[in-house]
């Protein structure tokens, strides 16, 4: 897509608005298929700007405890990609949400990577971010996602080299997702002392594309750093422990931590 997207739109709205971005994780299915887009409207509801809907996958190896139950929940629940694209139509009816497909590889290409790509633009997807395909890796992706109209998004880390994070970010669309440390995806307690450094390389690398900042981020301090050296912050673990913590009552406490994440990414 170009640069009028609807990730774009968010940011630059955002930007406008004197803040960071907001953007939320879920694992889609996760207690259930039917409570996927119940909670999506509750994070729009907290004035997210973009939803990374997860796809479960038995072997997530970037994933830290949190998104690995939940991940598992999902394909107990019985969640398939199907279900994941059903929920993206009815968020795309009830929200405004850029919405990113999150996937490792393998489901993705068990069903061929041309017509998934297509069925998750049609789906209302805006964006897709592999997680196991580095930049170096990922020619034969980045022609069906663009064929399809989507936004390839990438990683960098605090050990991709400069040259690395140029190609990374000459290849995304959207924003450049910047991995605060080194890792697996979780709640952690405070920020990695390298982050000012880390996001310092990548905004050199990323040039006018907005850079997002994801990993670790917990609380509306982790928050509120992030957003003052970054385009966007991204939350997962914390998101998802919410759900898992909360039962029923999971969409409105959701809601209510998303509203106090979103407040502090204001400059």
């Amino acid at each position: 897509m170009s640069e009028t997207s609807r990730v774009a739109k968010a940011f630059s709205t955002a930007a406008g608005e004197s803040r960071a971005a907001f953007v939320a994780y879920l694992t889609a299915g996760d207690p259930s298929p039917g409570a996927t887009v119940e909670l999506a409207k509750a994070v729009a509801a907290g004035g997210a700007d973009v939803l990374e809907l997860g796809v479960p996958f038995s072997d997530p190896i970037a994933d830290g405890a949190t998104l690995q139950r939940a991940a598992g929940r999902a394909l107990a629940a019985g969640t398939t990609l199907d279900d994941v694209f059903a929920a993206a139509e009815e968020i795309r009816k009830e929200t405004s949400l850029a919405l990113l497909l999150f996937s490792y590889a393998n489901p993705l290409l068990a069903r061929g990577v041309r017509r998934v790509f297509g069925t998750a633009a049609r789906a209302g997807f805006d964006a897709v971010l592999l997680t196991d395909v580095p930049v170096e890796e990922s020619r034969e992706m980045r022609a069906p996602i663009a064929a399809a109209g989507l936004d390839p998004v990438f990683l960098v880390s605090p050990t991709s080299t400069a040259a690395r994070m140029g190609r990374a970010a000459a290849a995304s669309r959207g924003f450049l997702y910047v991995v605060s440390r080194a890792g697996t995806t979780g709640e952690r307690s405070g920020l990695a002392a390298s982050l000012e450094a880390t996001v310092a390389r990548a905004r050199r690398a990323a040039g006018a594309l907005p850079i997002a900042v994801g990993f670790g981020i917990a609380t509306p301090g982790d928050a509120r750093r992030v957003a003052r050296l970054a385009d966007g912050v991204v939350v997962g673990s914390a998101l998802v422990a919410c759900v898992e913590k909360s039962g029923k009552e999971s969409p409105r406490k959701l809601e209510s931590f998303v509203r106090s994440l979103v407040k502090a990414c204001r400059r």
